[in-house]
């Protein structure tokens, strides 16, 4: 994730489907350039108790978009009684990159929202013109091409949130120790049908010291 718009050279952000529920995760480092603005840089968010969302590329961009998608769903549970589903969240937020590239200003943002709802968990990516996309396994940012190496040789479809974990944990610490924009720490959330977790320090030194 950068402080500056000019592309995706920084970040690793994981997105997986399991059979009961889904998992996202990112790394912590934000740079400008050559520069690490910062070791500590949020990148997946919590948008509702069974909704969020992970960015690649713009600060500026990236926050203001996770407040709209925040703001929207809380309206729509409002009104519909309901969460929103993670498909109209996707389609939001397609909308209104592509509405930018319209205007030909793209917003710098790659998104993954994932979540659980009445049809069970899902991913969906968008690029920075609003195309988007329902994946199993999908990750963005510059160490993309690591994480897709463990991702794709590891996962297979049906498999738990606990057995996918340290594969997530896998292909986000080889993405960090491999690309220079991405490092110093991760992020890893999971959610089912009972909402929203994120794992604890504590947590995530376990699976990394398993992974030796």
């Amino acid at each position: 994730m950068q402080n500056s718009v000019e592309g995706f050279k920084g970040t690793t952000t994981v997105g997986v489907v399991c059979s009961d529920g889904v998992i996202l995760g990112t790394d912590t480092r934000a740079t400008m350039g050559v520069y690490i603005a910062s070791k500590h840089a949020k990148k997946v968010y919590k948008i509702t108790d069974r909704l969020a969302m992970t960015v690649a590329g713009g600060v500026a961009a990236a926050q203001k978009i996770v407040d709209i998608l925040k703001a929207n769903a809380t309206l729509f549970e409002l009104d519909n009684g309901r969460p929103m589903p993670v498909s109209a969240a996707a389609r939001l937020i397609a909308n209104i990159l592509f509405s930018n590239r319209e205007v030909g200003a793209p917003l710098p943002l790659q998104a993954l929202i994932g979540g659980f709802d009445d049809f069970g968990p899902h991913i969906f990516n968008l690029d920075p013109l609003g195309s988007l996309t329902e994946e199993k396994i999908v990750s963005t940012g510059s160490g993309s091409p690591v994480a897709y190496g463990v991702l794709e040789d590891q996962y297979k479809e049906g498999r738990k949130i606990d057995e996918m974990l340290p594969i997530v944990v896998r292909a986000i610490d080889s993405a960090m120790k491999r690309d220079v924009a991405s490092g110093d720490s991760f992020d890893i959330v999971v959610i089912t049908k009972s909402g929203f977790r994120e794992l604890g320090a504590e947590e995530k030194r376990a699976i990394l010291s398993n992974q030796s």
